[in-house]
């Protein structure tokens, strides 16, 4: 449990950034929980997403990249040249100038490539904001599973205090009529002492995880956060081949990857127009000389790029290379996807499974064993001891129920995270998982 805390807290660590973006104020974020009474995992989605500052910089990042599209494809700003002839002053003639108005025009295409190497990466900037989003949501998901795991768990074993307490009474009256041993009141003293450790450390767990909850919503580490919802139903996760289909067609790594793929094709191409000279106009007026005919000039300059140096040929394959590089990573990624989806599906069918076996066959048997072993003790026939041994197994197979439920969630959040998109479950049916589970236990000691 202490390694799953450690985890969401890195988780957290990594994505919450610095709050110099313009964000919602804490107290804003602090009013709008206020009216919710059950937390759900889809409520807390929305409202990290809308107010992480980190996501906002991400949004800023995108907007800006988009911005610097136009830029790349215009021209450069034309040169307004001035000169004059100090010692011409007072002269005959007057004052001496020249002037001269220039414009650079670049060989034809390559504003273009300049124009798509921008746009390409505004689109790797789009699939980070994208990917950003997704593990957002998946670090959200996980921590509202921990949030009503730990609310979960805090429930059963105050019910097992409490039936510890009518344990007690009932081993009290049995040895008051010397029917049972004192050792029977002890034993369910020092179980009730571990059930109270238990609960302290789960007490202390519930404010870690609410401190990193408030931390993904901006907000300070106390605030309040509503008891959650019932988790939703375990449902039958998609089949592979439409999550890998998914993945590969839609995931913004690949996709942001792709972006790379694309400005650096861009970029090889401006390396390949660099072998092909640049062109300058220009058109001036230089009063300097003395015949008026030859005072008006017009003009044509280019670079001569020679690689005598081979700088042209180096950047040249370097591009190349970096095409290269990012089709590698692609490829690279698109195996490891493949790979952590299949990984995912079957973590989230096996706790689905465990979860369908606590529930349906182990709880109803450790209920039963339980019940058995009260009525056993009441009769004689058993000792006290395998009534509290019943009793932990009770408490251990519900906090294993919970603890599945849990792990069921945060398996799907990661499958979401690794597919790049949601996955369809019916949240429309939530169970509150074994809700009451001694009180049968604890109606039968009261009729005592």
């Amino acid at each position: 449990m202490r390694n799953r805390i450690g985890g969401l807290m890195a988780m957290v660590v990594l994505i919450v950034p610095l709050k110099g973006i313009a964000a919602p104020s804490l107290q804003q974020n602090n009013q709008s929980l206020q009216d919710v009474k059950a937390l759900t995992a889809e409520q807390l989605v929305v409202a990290v997403l809308t107010r992480n500052p980190g996501l906002q910089g991400l949004t800023a990042a995108a907007k800006a990249a988009n911005y610097r599209i136009e830029p790349a494809g215009a021209l450069d700003d034309p040169m307004l040249t001035y000169a004059g002839a100090p010692k011409t002053v007072g002269g005959p003639r007057g004052f001496q100038e020249r002037v001269e108005l220039s414009q650079s025009l670049p060989w034809p295409g390559k504003l273009g490539l300049r124009e798509d190497a921008a746009r390409a990466r505004a689109e790797g900037a789009k699939q980070s904001l994208a990917d950003g989003r997704l593990a957002l949501m998946a670090a959200a998901k996980s921590l509202f599973a921990e949030w009503a795991y730990i609310h979960r768990t805090l429930q059963i074993k105050h019910a097992h205090r409490d039936l510890l307490a009518e344990l007690r009474r009932v081993a009290e009256t049995r040895y008051a009529a010397g029917r049972a041993r004192q050792q029977d009141v002890l034993q369910a003293d020092v179980e009730a002492a571990l059930i109270d450790t238990g609960i302290v450390t789960h007490q202390r767990r519930q404010r870690e995880v609410q401190a990193m909850i408030n931390g993904l919503l901006n907000r300070p580490p106390q605030s309040r956060l509503p008891p959650p919802a019932p988790l939703p139903t375990p449902a039958e996760p998609p089949s592979l081949l439409a999550l890998q289909k998914a993945a590969l067609e839609e995931h913004p790594e690949l996709r942001r990857i792709q972006a790379r793929i694309d400005e650096a094709r861009a970029r090889h191409g401006l390396a390949e127009k660099d072998y092909f000279p640049d062109f300058k106009l220009s058109a001036g007026y230089n009063s300097l000389w003395d015949d008026a005919d030859k005072r008006w000039t017009v003009g044509l300059s280019i670079n001569l790029p020679f690689d005598l140096s081979g700088k042209r040929s180096a950047t040249r394959n370097a591009t190349l290379t970096d095409v290269m590089r990012y089709r590698w990573q692609l490829t690279d990624r698109e195996a490891q996807l493949l790979a952590q989806l299949e990984q995912g599906r079957a973590q989230v069918q096996e706790t689905r499974d465990i979860m369908a076996i606590n529930r349906q066959r182990l709880l109803p048997l450790a209920e039963e064993s339980l019940n058995a072993a009260v009525a056993d003790y009441r009769a004689g026939q058993g000792s006290f001891l395998a009534v509290i041994d019943a009793e932990r197994q009770q408490l251990r197979t519900e906090d294993n129920l919970a603890r599945t439920h849990a792990d069921y969630l945060r398996a799907l959040a990661t499958l979401e995270q690794t597919a790049g998109r949601l996955l369809a479950n019916d949240s429309s049916h939530s169970t509150q998982i074994n809700q009451a589970p001694t009180d049968t236990v604890g109606q039968r000691l009261e009729q005592e």
